[in-house]
């Protein structure tokens, strides 16, 4: 998904998508606002079908951690 698509989703959740924040950190803090653990780009395997799948999937890991709850 591209930063400006990105930037409209998180206008509708209140998030702060200034330039100059990684999509990562905007993506995360959208998740928490929509009631999910911040896991973009956590994890090798998803079994969740949410917005974010096919772009966390397809691109590095910063480490693993967290799931969705």
């Amino acid at each position: 998904m591209k930063m400006q698509e990105i930037r409209v989703i998180a206008r509708h959740w209140g998030v702060n998508a200034r330039i100059g924040r990684s999509k990562q950190e905007i993506v995360r803090e959208i998740q928490i606002r929509e009631g999910f653990s911040p896991c973009f780009r956590t994890k090798e395997a998803c079994d969740y079908d949410c917005l974010w799948k096919s772009d966390c999937l397809t691109t590095g890991r910063e480490g693993k951690g967290s799931s969705h709850v």
